[in-house]
Parts: C-alpha cells; structure tokens; sequence
C-alpha cells in the first residue's frame, strides 16, 4: 500500500526511539507512527499557513496556541512555522492525515479539510497540557515524529440524552469541543422522550409549551412522588429552530454531524401530555414525566407494560399526520442524512386492549403485537424518506421485519447489529454491555447504581466488527450517555470520560494497534489535559473491585482486585481510615461476623491513588454468590 511506501521513505531521516514514546500519547491510537530522535521548539514568531479551505481549523489553532507565552502568532499563504496542505491522496480519504515534526517545523497534509482537522487535534495532543490555560505554556518543544493516520470506521459516535434533563446550547457545544479532541464526527441527539420535548415543531407549539416542561425534582431519579397536577412546571427547556441551525453549523465547523432523534412510538408520553388524542388511551391527565415508575420492566427483552400509557396510537391517522409534521421540520433543519426515530422499549399492553388496534390488524393482516409496530415502522420510514432522508432505529425495529433501506443502531448487545447486517442493512453499534457510559464505573456504594456497572477495562474491549460480518454494513460505533440521573454538564463529562477515549481507539484505531496496558499509561497523561481544559472525569480505573462470595460453610470471603497493574491494596475492619500501615491485601479473606465495614484504599509507588472505599457489610452480602 501506499502508506507503507511512504513510511518506508521516510525511516531513513530517524529512527524509533521507544525511550521518547511517553512523548507521544495519542488517543486514538494512529494508524502508523514513527518517533524520530530530536525536538523542535516552537518559535516565538510563529506563522501558520493554511489554504483557505481550513480558516475554521486556522482560527482553532490560534485561539488555542496563543496560550503559549510570548508567542506572537501569524497566518501566511507561503510556507509558515505550521503548515496546511491538501493533495489529494485516495489512501487517505476524506479523514486520514500525515503529520510531520522536524527540524523544518511542523506539517499536515490531507486530502480534504476534515484530514486538517484531525491532524491538528493530534498535534494539540503532543503539545503540553498548558496550552488549554492562559499563559500555561513556554518553551513548548515537541518531539520529532512522522504520522500517517486515518480512521477505522466512518461512524464515531457519542449520544447525549437532553430529554431527561435539559442541556443548553453552550453546553451541548461544549460536550462537541471536548468529542472532537478525540476525532469524534457524529453527535447523536436524543431530543424527545417521556421526560421532555426538546425541539421546537412550529406546526405542534404544544409540544414546547406543554412538552418541555415539568416540575422539578433535585434527587435520585425513579426515587420521586407524581407531580400535583397545579405543581409549577418550570424545569426544562427547548431549542428553537434558531437554536438547532446554530448548533448544526457549529458542529460542522468541527467537522461533526448531529442527528436527531425522535423517540417512537414509546417513549412518548411527552408529546402524549401536549396532544393526548395520539394515543390508544386518550385521556386529559397526561403529564410530562419528572421521573416516577410508569413501566413494569419485567419483561425487558419481551413483554413490558405500561402503568401510565406512553405510546402512540398505530392505528390513528392523526399520528402520522403530526409525524410528518415533526419529520418535515426536523428534516428541513438537520442536514444528516439519517433521522433516528427511537423504536425501542414499547409496552403494547394498551394496544391489545384497543378496537382501533384490533381493527388495524385485521385490515392489515397483523399476526401479532411486533407486527402491528413493524406497520407502524414502515409508516415512519415512507414518512422520513419523502423528507429526503433515511430511517435509523434501536434494534427493536427488527421485530416484526425490518423495512425497505432502515438503519439499525444495536443496543441489547450485538445480536440485533448482526442480524440487522446478515439482511444488508446498514448497523451502528453501540451495545449496553460495552458502551453505555450513563452505567456507574467503579465500586457502586462509592458512585451510586445505575443500572448497572461498566468498568475502562470492559469499554476498551468494544470490538464493533463482529466476526463473520461484512465490513461494508459496519458502519461503526458509538458511546451513549443517558441523562436519567445526569443533570448536570459536569457530571456529563464525569460519565463520558474516560471511557470515551476507549470507545474512541475501538471506531479509530486499527484492531490490531489496540493495547491495554499501552492505553492506560495513554489515559493517565490524558488526565492532565482534562484538567487543564477543565473537563471533568472519573478515577475510577483506579479503584478496588471487591468481589464477595460465600464458601461451604456460610463464611462470606472477601476479594480485592485491581482494574490496572501496580496497585497494591491496604484495608480495614474495625472501620477506621485504612492507609499503606494497614492490613495489605493479598489473599481471599474471611470477613468476620462483627465487621459493620470495609474499608480499602489503593497505593502505587508509596502513594495513594483513587479514593478510598468503604463498603457496608449489607452490600457485601448482597453482591456474594454461593460456591456449592
């Protein structure tokens, strides 16, 4: 190939020094890099020359370079300190680079403007983390490497859920500043659910004006009393048609694609409080949801009912009347060409008890519930394609059969991703089991349960090419960020990092580039950019696994293990504060009958890392599994 010629050129200029490798801690993982001997040292003129195609990256750079002391920054036309080519180069397609440091300066070449782009995210990735602060850097020096890079796979996805809580346009920019560090180009946008309506249907005003709002509640969420119906509806929020257009042109001059999702025909109760003749149950008392049980979950993968009803009618033309109303306008504001349209976790347990419903599937010869909501698929899908686009669904959309050219994103693990493909439709992965960053991600009585865990370790194992497959219907991955119990931009960003930076090297990096204990050593250096950017994020990689069982005899035995290597373990019984004097762990224990606590802290090097955990003996017991 190609790319071989050219790093065969260029190896006789330096060669691998290994020793300068903690220099060079790119996340994602490039697709070729080559580590020369030497540095080259920012001058204190420094001129950028880019081709006028790039002035969005120009303006990027200078806003973050001139953190840099004493630096006095220029652009040229001719040849700068810095400089931007586009050459058309097949190999490396619309996203791939090379990046050149030497005693010449620096260089980026591309074929398109999106290749600049990512090019200059990596090098702001070798420059120290000062940059992100006023004056935080001087004397920047950087060392000499040749890289040639392209991304894995077209779709890099992260998922932000502003339905459960409302996130502002500056934040919603904020969260794409901080995704495309880590060549992130799609931001999945789940603006509609039970929780709230988030975009403005000029057609429907009822949507925002009675869809957007709710009463407040500050607490655990699912852990709340039903709102009064005269409780003041004042949490919430929306984006205007003005909103969105900003956001979308934002997005793309960080080379980012936002596509909107419109959750049906569950997860509706929402539009069901602003326009309740939609559903098989209309009634009056229809109000946005602050957060309560209204679904028995039971029967997740098969039978869920509804205690409140949250879906739209199938049968009742009004619904895709008010459809096309929404798809119209949502259509004419994003520029995507998919428009997801939810599909998933839909109770039926209304539709079987509707004459409407019953009569639907008669005239239309429905065998059976799955059936009525594939009907109701392909309704959606003939809605979205006369609106120029096409149709992506949760893999739920598969049951009953999937329609004409859908899309599936395959969230209950992989199965559905793979069946979607074996029928040649295109497939986004993004399995709960290995990207959802809204589960807790260490030790649960330190972080609080969500669902339930999802360590680093088990996010960088995401492998979204399933053996077997062709690699054509793969059209990548993505990380989703559920909002039920994130109410805050902070604790947004406490959830997607760093597990992003896993997902991040799984859709960019070759499979074979990808190394644990390589990408640990990445992360931690990363954690100091984060700070200086002022990103929050969790430590939890850091933290004990304290695993319990209980033995033949009733005992319960207690384990402590490590998510990453060079730890070593101090504990407590006797609920004082543990530190590298205590006992240190080594072996299985028996924990005595009269501990009310364990306490256990990590240490590396004489000292301590991670937080220290203290875990009631009720949760130990909880978590044990008898050995027969």
């Amino acid at each position: 190939m190609k790319f071989k010629k050219i790093a065969l050129i260029l190896l006789p200029l330096g060669f691998l020094i290994t020793s300068n490798a903690q220099n060079t801690s790119i996340i994602p993982e490039p697709f070729e890099m080559n580590v020369k001997k030497g540095t080259y040292t920012l001058p204190k003129n420094l001129v950028i020359s880019a081709p006028a195609e790039a002035v969005d990256i120009t303006n990027e750079m200078i806003t973050t370079l001139s953190n840099i002391s004493e630096t006095k920054l220029s652009t040229t036309n001719s040849k700068g300190n810095i400089s931007l080519t586009l050459n058309k180069d097949n190999d490396l397609g619309k996203e791939g680079y090379t990046l050149t440091i030497n005693e010449k300066g620096i260089s980026i070449n591309a074929s398109a403007p999106a290749g600049l782009f990512y090019g200059w995210q990596t090098l702001a990735q070798l420059m120290p983390s000062g940059i992100y602060k006023k004056n935080g850097a001087s004397n920047v020096q950087l060392q000499y490497v040749q890289i040639l890079d392209k991304p894995r796979f077209a779709w890099r996805g992260l998922m932000l859920d502003v339905s459960r809580h409302f996130f502002t346009k500056a934040e919603v920019k904020k969260y794409i500043d901080d995704m495309v560090r880590y060549k992130y180009n799609v931001l999945h946008f789940h603006l509609t659910d039970d929780q709230g309506w988030r975009i403005e249907i000029k057609s429907m005003p009822k949507l925002t004006e009675v869809g957007a709002w709710r009463p407040e509640r500050k607490g655990k969420w699912a852990n709340t009393k039903a709102p009064s119906l005269d409780e003041p509806k004042s949490y919430g929020g929306f984006y205007t048609h003005e909103d969105i257009k900003e956001l979308v042109a934002y997005a793309k001059s960080k080379f980012v694609e936002i596509v909107p999702e419109i959750d049906v025909p569950g997860h509706s109760m929402a539009m069901l409080a602003a326009y309740p003749e939609l559903s098989t149950v209309p009634t009056n008392n229809y109000t946005v949801n602050i957060g309560q049980e209204f679904i028995d979950w039971e029967g997740m993968n098969g039978h869920i009912t509804a205690r409140i009803e949250n879906t739209l009618n199938p049968a009742s033309e009004k619904v895709y009347t008010a459809l096309d109303k929404v798809f119209g306008e949502v259509a004419a504001l994003f520029p995507s060409n998919y428009i997801h349209m939810g599909g998933d976790e839909c109770p039926k347990n209304n539709w079987e008890k509707s004459a409407d419903v019953m009569d639907l599937m008669k005239r239309e010869n429905l065998k059976n519930q799955q059936e009525v909501q594939s009907y109701f698929v392909k309704r959606v899908e003939k809605i979205i394609n006369s609106k120029g686009k096409q149709l992506m669904g949760w893999d739920e959309i598969l049951e009953g059969g999937l329609p004409g050219n859908a899309a599936v994103m395959s969230w209950r693990g992989m199965k559905g991703g793979i069946e979607a493909a074996k029928q040649n439709h295109k497939v986004v992965m993004s399995p709960n089991d290995y990207t959802y960053i809204d589960y807790y991600q260490g030790e649960v009585t330190a972080e609080g349960k969500v669902y339930q865990g999802l360590r680093l370790n088990r996010t960088y194992q995401f492998e979204p090419l399933p053996e077997g497959i062709d690699p054509s219907m793969i059209l990548g991955g993505q990380a989703n960020l559920w909002t039920e119990q994130v109410q805050t931009i902070r604790n947004a960003e406490y959830m997607t990092y760093p597990r992003a930076l896993a997902v991040a090297e799984s859709v960019w990096s070759p499979k074979e580039k990808k190394n644990w204990e390589k990408f640990v050593g990445k992360v931690e250096q990363h954690f100091e950019k984060l700070d200086a950017a002022e990103i929050k994020y969790s430590k939890s990689m850091y933290d004990a696994i304290v695993t319990t069982k209980l033995n033949t005899k009733g005992e319960l035995l207690v384990s402590i293990a490590g998510e990453i290597t060079g730890f070593t373990y101090f504990y407590s019984l006797d609920e004082s504060l543990p530190d590298n004097y205590s006992n240190a762990y080594s072996n299985t224990f028996v924990l005595p009958e009269d501990v009310s606590i364990l306490r256990v802290v990590g240490y590396r090097n004489g000292k301590q890392i991670g937080k220290m955990l203290s875990i009631p003996m009720e949760s130990l017991k909880t978590r044990a599994k008898k050995v027969l």
